[in-house]
């Protein structure tokens, strides 16, 4: 993934670059029957948030729009809990692991933002 001072800041793309870094480094990690599943729930979870984030960008309406933004940031949260699990049953990962939830984290903030600003909320 892109150090922070070359991130991007289109959002979709950002979200893409996740999905796929994150299917990068599970591909990695050995099937095992309890692997097996989480990197199952792994996949799904960090490619929905940017498949929801390109469906909020071609929202029907403001109402329509705030619920895939709230979709992306409950799948965000998931795919954090998965790499939490993921790295305390495969410790070698743990560091990557570390790297992809601070980027799910970036992500989760960013979310939070829009839902803010959808709300009429300032920023803290």
């Amino acid at each position: 993934m892109p150090d922070n001072k070359n991130k991007t800041y289109d959002l979709e793309e950002r979200t893409a670059l996740f999905s796929e870094e994150v299917i990068k480094q599970i591909k990695t990690i050995p099937i095992t029957p309890i692997n097996k599943s989480i990197l199952s729930q792994i996949v799904r979870s960090a490619t929905s948030v940017g498949a929801n984030y390109c469906e909020a960008n071609n929202a029907s309406s403001k109402s329509d729009f705030r619920n895939k933004i709230y979709i992306c940031k409950k799948e965000i949260n998931e795919t954090k809990y998965w790499l939490r699990i993921l790295s305390n049953t495969n410790p070698e990962f743990k560091e990557k692991a570390r790297e992809l939830w601070q980027e799910a984290q970036e992500l989760n903030l960013i979310f939070q933002s829009i839902v803010n600003t959808l709300n009429g909320k300032k920023k803290s």
